[in-house]
C-alpha cells in the first residue's frame, strides 16, 4: 500500500464515521488514531452523547467480526470469556466461545459490572487470548476493545481498577455538540439513523497493514526524550498520588505516531504528542485525595505538565 493510498484509507474511515457523529472531528481522529495504533480505546462521557454510536459506527466502517456486550451488575466472566461444556455424547468439555472472540468488541457500559466481571478482559486486551479451565484459546486478529462508561458519580457504576485503565491505549469523551450541530443532527435522523448506512471502508486485511505502517511513522529522539519527561513529571507531580506508568510513555508514542499519520504525515511532531497527551495520560493518572477534594482533575495536572515541560526545540 502507497502512502496516498493508506492517507485516503485513513480518511475514508474518518469521512465514515463522520456521517454519524458530527461536529466532532478531533474525537473521531483520536478513536481512528487508536485503533490504528492497535490499542483499545475507553469512550467516557454522560449518557446521551453518541458514546456506543462512535463506537458502532467505528465497527461498522470496517469488514470485520463484530460483537457486543452490555455489561450489567449481574453479567458473569464466563458471560464474556465462554464456557467448557460438557458434551454426553463425546464425554469431553468443549470450549464454547463467549463474545469476546471478535475483531471488534464493544462492551458497553462496562463500569456497570462488578471488578469480577471487569477483570475477564485483562487477560484478552493485553494478551490477545483467554484461558478456561487452563487451557488458552487466542483471539483473532485484529482485536479491537472499544469500551463506553459513564461517570463514576452516577448511581450503578463500579470504578475501574487502575490495572484495567492502564490497558486502554486512550480515554476519550465526547462533549456536548454545539446548537447548530445538533440541528444538523436532528436533520439527519429525521427520517432514519445514519448509522444504519455506514458501509464497511477498510477490510481487516487493510487495516493490520495500516498498522504496520503507522509503526514505521518517523519519531525522533528529541521526540522520544519529550514523551518520557512528560510521563515522568505526572509520576514527581506534588497533586498525583500515581502517576503514569510506562505503558504510558509508550501510548503516547502510539497515538502520536497515528495521529500523525491521520494527519498525512511520515513523521512525528510536538503537536501529534501535545494532542494525545490527555487521551494518553489522563487516564493513568490518580490524584490525591485531599486535592482531588479541592476540584483539582487528572486533566489539569496533565495541562499543567504540558504547560511547564519545554518543547523540543527544530533542527
Amino acid at each position: 500500500m502507497t502512502k496516498t493510498e493508506a492517507a485516503n484509507r485513513i480518511q475514508a474511515l474518518i469521512d465514515n464515521v463522520e456521517t454519524v457523529i458530527i461536529g466532532k472531528t478531533d474525537v473521531v481522529q483520536l478513536a481512528a488514531a487508536a485503533l490504528l495504533a492497535g490499542g483499545h480505546i475507553l469512550i467516557e462521557d454522560i449518557p446521551g452523547v453518541g458514546k456506543t454510536m462512535l463506537a458502532r459506527a467505528l465497527a461498522k466502517s470496517l469488514d470485520c467480526s463484530f460483537r457486543r456486550i452490555q455489561f450489567t451488575p449481574d453479567l458473569l466472566p464466563s458471560d464474556v470469556t465462554g464456557v467448557s461444556v460438557y458434551n454426553q455424547s463425546t464425554g469431553e468439555f468443549e470450549f464454547r466461545p463467549g463474545p469476546v472472540f471478535g475483531n471488534i468488541v464493544l462492551a458497553d457500559e462496562i463500569n456497570r459490572a462488578t471488578p469480577k466481571s471487569q477483570a475477564a478482559l485483562l487477560e484478552c486486551m493485553e494478551e490477545f487470548q483467554v484461558s478456561v479451565d487452563g487451557i488458552t484459546h487466542h483471539l483473532p486478529h485484529p482485536f479491537f476493545v472499544i469500551a463506553t462508561e459513564n461517570p463514576i458519580e452516577y448511581e450503578g457504576t463500579f470504578r475501574l481498577p487502575e490495572a484495567q485503565l492502564d490497558r486502554f491505549l486512550g480515554r476519550i469523551s465526547l462533549g456536548y455538540p454545539t446548537a447548530a450541530d445538533e440541528v444538523a443532527m436532528l436533520t439527519k435522523q429525521l427520517v432514519r439513523h445514519p448509522i444504519e448506512l455506514v458501509e464497511p471502508v477498510l477490510s481487516p486485511e487493510e487495516l493490520v497493514e495500516l498498522q504496520h505502517l503507522v509503526r514505521q511513522v518517523h519519531l525522533d529522539d528529541s521526540l522520544k526524550d519529550y514523551i518520557v519527561r512528560l510521563t515522568r513529571a505526572t509520576r514527581e507531580h506534588s497533586a498525583v498520588e500515581l502517576g503514569a506508568s510506562p505503558r504510558g510513555s509508550i501510548a503516547l508514542m502510539r497515538l502520536s505516531q497515528a495521529l500523525a499519520a491521520v494527519g498525512q504525515r511520515d513523521y512525528v511532531i510536538p503537536d501529534d504528542i501535545k494532542c494525545v497527551a490527555q487521551a494518553a495520560l489522563g487516564h493513568r493518572i490518580i490524584v490525591s485525595p485531599d486535592v482531588a477534594f479541592q476540584g483539582t482533575t487528572s486533566r489539569d495536572v496533565v495541562e499543567e505538565v504540558l504547560a511547564r515541560i519545554p518543547v523540543p526545540v527544530a533542527r
